[in-house]
């Protein structure tokens, strides 16, 4: 019992750190898509967050630096996604494509230029990453049964970026359906001819979406290679920009549902670390290579089976071209 207990706490322990960047990633996609813009440069935002957050922090030897150079990175990024899909009025789909496929080529590009370890950044030293929080009483209710380990390794034990993430959430809710502001960004993802005849901005509103979204996709981004890991790795997103857009139309762009969405891909990733080389009882050892398509297999099924049931805001994807 105790064997099962410890190893279901360190999955939940996990699939937390897992969720951790899904969860930024999605709500930057959810304010951006609220507001009417199409976002799937996700990937590529969190990509150059994480190489510039990694870069930064190397030289500096400051998580804190790093972090800011990955917003400012992925803000960038954004800003370039919001000119031209709003200023410009273009193609969404293509503008976020094509920063995906640039940032791609262009981050380890730059990393092989300036550290030459092969599109990597050197690793990190532990002053340099953010470190796991103690937090109070974990001594005292370590010999608690149950509970104990709870608190330990799935409340604890985490970095502040973590903390930050899950309070986020109810933070975006109460922004969204509380707030003027939300009010508005919500209105313009619906119907931006009625909120410009209200006399509000529909281009500013969506410019500062679009801000928002590029903040959060660089504490996305910071967070793989100065948090989760140590490094910047060539590729180190790993789809989870996409996974993350999977689990914002899952969750019909609602910030809980989008968590509960990404803390079920965080777990099926954790899960399919502890499947590698383990026996199935009657099948034997499954390849690799099979244990690691779990989060995608289950993406398309869950878009397949919800993503028709999914109503996205009416002037998504819409560019706006004010009347005159």
């Amino acid at each position: 019992m105790d064997d099962i207990l410890l190893t279901i706490v360190s999955v939940a322990g996990a699939t937390i750190r897992v969720a951790t960047p899904l969860v930024f990633a999605a709500l930057a996609g959810l304010y951006a898509e609220r507001s009417g813009v199409v976002d799937i440069g996700l990937e590529g935002k969190m990509l150059a967050a994480a190489f510039a957050a990694a870069a930064a922090a190397h030289v500096t030897g400051s998580p804190w630096v790093g972090l800011l150079a990955g917003i400012a990175a992925s803000t960038l990024f954004a800003l370039v996604h919001a000119y031209a899909c709003i200023t410009k009025a273009g193609n969404q789909v293509v503008s976020g494509m094509a920063i995906n496929i640039l940032v791609a080529g262009l981050a380890p590009t730059l990393a092989i230029a300036w550290f030459g370890l092969g599109g990597n950044t050197p690793s990190l030293a532990s002053g340099a990453r953010f470190q796991a929080i103690r937090l109070p009483f974990v001594d005292l209710l370590a010999p608690v049964p149950i509970i104990g380990p709870i608190y330990a390794q799935v409340i604890s034990g985490h970095n502040i970026l973590v903390y930050i993430a899950a309070a986020l959430v109810p933070l975006t809710g109460w922004v969204l359906f509380r707030t003027r502001f939300g009010l508005r960004l919500r209105a313009v993802g619906e119907n931006p001819s009625a909120v410009d005849t209200a006399g509000v901005s529909v281009v500013a509103l969506r410019y500062r979406a679009m801000i928002i979204c590029g903040v959060l996709c660089g504490v996305a981004g910071a967070y793989l290679s100065t948090a989760h890991g140590a490094a910047f790795v060539k590729d180190m997103t790993a789809g989870k920009g996409f996974l993350a857009l999977a689990a914002l139309i899952f969750g019909r762009w609602l910030p809980w549902p989008a968590l509960f969405a990404c803390l079920l891909f965080a777990l099926t990733d954790a899960m399919q670390v502890r499947l590698q080389g383990t026996p199935i009882p009657g099948i034997g050892v499954i390849p690799v290579q099979f244990i690691q398509m779990l989060p995608y297999v289950l993406t398309v099924l869950l878009l397949a089976g919800f993503v028709g049931k999914a109503i996205a805001p009416k002037a998504s994807g819409i560019p706006y071209v004010k009347e005159r």
